[in-house]
């Protein structure tokens, strides 16, 4: 049961997180014409869809949204794209995941885009938890948060509301 104590961020809060990272995003690719927006499926594509719509209203970038497929139980196991590879080569690309936890997850999507020539290359997360087993970062993040390793925080995406709180 989600309590009024245990939410972390609600609607409000996550709308004016993603308003500011599509801003720092911007801000990064203000030279470029096109800029791609890969989600990691499912929450983080959710949320990359999110920045995408902002990004498209405060910016003149050309948006493309991209869906990456990792199997989080086993992420060595092939990573696939909803873009072709010559799609999004040369090209400015922001990775996005709801929440960076131990890092697993970002790094293997990093890991697939290293394999293409990228014009420039960052990562965005919603919530930023200080448990990485590898040294992988966010580049725009929209809260950090120290909690215990036994903690989970879920974010739920849904058409009226979006929360992300802890468990």
């Amino acid at each position: 049961m989600i309590t009024s104590d245990s939410i972390i961020l609600n609607n409000t809060e996550i709308e004016q997180k993603t308003r500011r990272i599509a801003f720092q995003i911007y801000e990064s690719n203000s030279n470029e014409s096109e800029i791609i927006v890969a989600g990691i499926a499912n929450n983080g594509y959710l949320f990359a869809e999110k920045i995408a719509t902002v990004l498209a209203e405060i910016s003149p970038l050309r948006i493309q949204l991209c869906k990456v497929l990792i199997d989080k139980k086993n992420p060595i196991n092939s990573i696939s794209t909803s873009l072709k590879v010559e799609e999004y080569e040369n090209k400015s690309l922001v990775l996005v995941d709801d929440v960076l936890n131990s890092g697993t997850t970002l790094i293997y999507g990093v890991k697939h885009f290293l394999d293409v020539p990228l014009k420039r290359f960052k990562t965005a997360v919603l919530v930023n938890r200080n448990h990485k087993k590898y040294p992988v970062k966010a580049d725009f993040k929209g809260i950090s948060l120290s909690t215990s390793i036994k903690e989970h925080i879920v974010v739920l995406f849904n058409e009226e509301k979006t929360i992300a709180y802890l468990t």
